[in-house]
């Protein structure tokens, strides 16, 4: 049934018509809400447990039909040439559709919005003059505080008068101001980021994206249309968001819940891997060893040490009997295990049992007639159990990387071929703990206990990982994530400039074949809608000096005025009187400095009364400004960023690459406008573009 029916004659204004579909659509939730909050659960489950899931779904489904009063409720119209699956023959009568971020239906089930994921929502990021989809009018329309106030029509099967025009009312959208967390792009998804979303789950996708292109937001709808897609297959195997820090998580919760979907679970990296308390950081040097890929084969070797081959005999005794197994049979059986290079904690739990059937046999040769009982009797057997000990013992991960990492000896017989002594000296521990618990962990140790908990025991795949910043992972760290969808699929999302350890990627096959996923299909976003095409230009001057190659984004964006460079003596004032500057635009205002001009920034903005946030807290209307050290910054956005000192981010960093990298993502992170204060001169790689 149609959801649109055009010239109604009782309402002739376009606007009106709509503003009563969108005002009859929001009683239409309501009452779709409150039937959800009407059900009585008593009489229709068994026990507590299945009413206590049931509530559970029920309490889901009814924040999940919230009427969010400032997000529109749909964004857009599609009007058919013929009823989408019908057939086209002349005179077919067409249907319009409404699209929003979730489905509404009326009291009768008829269709009043359609959720944007659906089939017949694709062609409102799809169609064009070119292939209009059996579309012939797409409608996008204007909102002001929730309120519809204005509409723009493209007629698809209608040859343009003159060059294809942007929508007015879509730039609007992109560039509205930010306050609070991100929010959703799904009003303004483009075709190539489209494709993107709606790609098949059964494949692995990786994105490439500079500054302003919306990889992150993709990501997250793509998210959002798998569950909607596979809803039954990943509500089994599980979801995940893995972002660079608590900062950035904080920053992109809310998008999912915006589109209905609560369930789905965010994370560190850092949180994947913490099975133990983490309280030291190493050197750079030591961190890029500690998470080479080497090092899995290292851990390999060193946890295959603990297993014995046997060379006495076991004695099984069950009542007046005697079965003795000898040595070299129980060789064969360690031999094979060993051979079939199953994780280490399968094999131990599978010699005894192995054994034990050794003996089975033995009684079946005798005349007796044992089953499944005797054998799992005989494999707990205290012979059996004392012989397993003695050949596969148990091995804690945490206790093995330990040893590793301060005995030298041991280091040195399990490294040997594999790292260099220099290496193995810089992975060392200086001072030895004595135990697990007095040890003080790094980041990179807490990955490599990991690796060796999953030689152990496999880790538990899910369905889909989003993986976000990937570019900054260790190829330890990238098989972290990769064995948590070891049997699903991966979305992983970056930018090779904006790799700013010293343990970067430099390459996307190098890190999807660390993943697990070397088939993975690799996309490259280069059309910018976020950053001012005046700022991306600047900050592209960096590119050939740290990731050669690499496109530059090329902004749709045009915003005049948007970059401002002042030399200062007092740099301390310049960013007050730069942030007062800003703070009279409306949005969100970033002040951007090296980690180590964090302390001094702080004090000033203090005593000039500029109240601030820390990165990953909320800003509202009444709180806009937010002081970020520039290890915080990736990922975030602010309307208009003050960028402090640019030499000294270069310089807090190990080398300049990394600064070099680091910078280009602080210079980045605006998306109205840019004011760069710098007493030094600002790097040379900045100062005019590079050469063609």
């Amino acid at each position: 049934m149609p959801t649109h029916v055009p010239d109604q004659p009782d309402q002739p204004d376009p606007l009106a018509r709509e503003r009563a579909h969108l005002t009859s659509s929001r009683s239409a939730l309501r009452a779709m809400r409150e039937d959800v909050q009407s059900l009585d659960i008593r009489d229709v489950t068994a026990n507590w447990v299945n009413a206590a899931v049931l509530e559970r779904q029920i309490d889901d489904r009814i924040k999940a039909l919230a009427d969010l009063s400032h997000t529109p409720l749909f964004f857009g119209r599609l009007d058919y040439l013929h009823a989408p699956g019908a057939d086209k023959a002349e005179g077919a009568e067409g249907e319009s559709f409404y699209i929003g971020r979730r489905h509404v239906h009326d009291a009768d089930g008829d269709p009043m919005v359609i959720d944007w994921r659906a089939p017949v929502s694709q062609p409102f990021y799809r169609a064009s003059p070119k292939d209009p989809m059996d579309v012939g009018l797409r409608r996008r329309f204007g909102y002001t505080g929730g309120e519809l106030t204005a509409y723009e029509d493209e007629h698809l099967t209608e040859a343009p008068a003159g060059p294809a025009q942007t929508s007015k009312l879509l730039q609007a959208e992109i560039e509205r101001p930010r306050v609070g967390p991100m929010r959703d792009i799904v009003a303004t998804i483009q075709p190539e980021q489209d494709e993107i979303v709606r790609a098949d789950l059964s494949g692995s996708v990786c994105v490439q994206g500079g500054p302003g292109t919306g990889k992150t937001a993709v990501g997250l709808h793509r998210v959002a249309y798998l569950l909607y897609a596979h809803r039954d297959r990943l509500a089994r195997t599980g979801t995940l968001v893995i972002g660079p820090n608590k900062s950035f998580l904080h920053y992109i919760e809310q998008v999912l819940p915006a589109l209905g979907e609560l369930d789905v679970k965010q994370a560190t990296v850092d949180d994947l891997v913490a099975r133990v308390e983490v309280r030291a950081t190493d050197s750079a040097p030591a961190a890029v060893v500690k998470g080479d890929a080497r090092m899995a084969e290292v851990l390999r070797r060193a946890l295959r040490s603990h297993v014995t081959i046997p060379t006495e005999p076991v004695m099984v005794v069950r009542g007046s009997r005697r079965w003795r197994i000898p040595a070299y049979e129980l060789e064969e059986i360690v031999q094979e295990l060993l051979n079939r290079d199953i994780r280490y904690g399968a094999a131990h739990d599978a010699l005894p049992q192995r054994i034990a059937h050794t003996v089975l046999v033995r009684m079946e040769q005798s005349g007796e007639a044992p089953d499944d009982r005797v054998q799992d009797a005989v494999a707990r057997n205290p012979a059996v159990k004392a012989a397993v000990k003695a050949v596969w013992p148990e091995v804690d991960p945490a206790k093995l990387v330990l040893r590793l990492l301060s005995d030298a000896d041991f280091l040195a017989e399990h490294a040997d071929g594999i790292l260099t002594a220099d290496e193995q000296k810089t992975v060392l521990a200086e001072k030895p703990a004595r135990s697990v618990k007095s040890a003080k962990w790094s980041l990179a140790d807490a990955v490599l206990i990991d690796e060796a908990g999953d030689l152990i025991a496999r880790t538990h795949s899910l369905g889909h990982v989003v993986l976000d910043e990937a570019q900054d992972l260790s190829p330890m760290q990238y098989r972290a994530v990769g064995r948590r969808c070891s049997t699903g699929s991966a979305t992983i999302l970056g930018d090779l400039a904006q790799g700013t350890t010293p343990w970067a990627t430099s390459s996307w096959a190098e890190a999807l074949t660390h993943l697990g996923k070397a088939g993975a299909h690799v996309e490259e976003l280069t059309a910018g809608f976020r950053v001012p095409r005046e700022v991306i230009a600047y900050a592209s001057r960096l590119l050939p000096h740290m990731s050669p190659g690499l496109a530059a984004v090329s902004s749709v964006r045009e915003n005049p005025g948007s970059l401002s460079l002042r030399t200062t003596d007092d740099l301390d004032g310049a960013a007050v009187t730069a942030c007062r500057d800003s703070l009279r635009h409306e949005g969100s205002t970033g002040l951007i400095a090296a980690d180590a001009r964090i302390p001094a920034l702080a004090e000033a903005l203090t005593a000039a009364g500029l109240a601030y946030l820390n990165p990953g807290e909320e800003t509202t209307a009444d709180a806009r400004l937010t002081l970020v050290p520039a290890s915080l910054a990736k990922g975030l956005e602010y309307d208009y960023v003050v960028l402090d000192e640019p030499a000294a981010v270069v310089d807090g960093e190990p080398d300049e690459r990394t600064g070099l990298r680091r910078l280009y993502v602080a210079l980045t992170r605006a998306v109205s406008g840019l004011i760069i204060n710098h007493h030094a001169p600002v790097p040379e790689q900045l100062a005019a573009p590079a050469a063609a």
